[in-house]
C-alpha cells in the first residue's frame, strides 16, 4: 500500500465545483487512490454515490 496526496481541482459532471482541494489516502494503485479520494470528497460535501466526480490534477505518491 502506498500513500497518495492530491492537491487540485474537483470536477462534478465536467464542471469545476472546487478549485483547490487537498486529500490523502492509502491505496494499492493510483486508480484506487483516485477512487478513494473522490469518495472522500463526496462524503464531506454531501453528494450521493452516483454523482460523477473527477480529480483532473496529479497525484503524488509519498513514501
Amino acid at each position: 500500500m502506498n500513500r497518495y496526496l492530491y492537491d487540485g481541482p474537483v470536477m462534478e459532471f465536467d464542471r469545476c465545483v472546487q478549485s483547490n482541494w487537498k486529500g490523502e489516502t492509502m491505496a494499492a494503485s493510483e486508480t484506487k487512490a483516485r477512487s478513494n479520494l473522490s469518495y472522500q470528497w463526496k462524503k464531506r460535501n454531501n453528494r450521493i454515490a452516483s454523482v460523477k466526480i473527477t480529480l483532473p490534477g496529479k497525484l503524488r505518491e509519498i513514501s
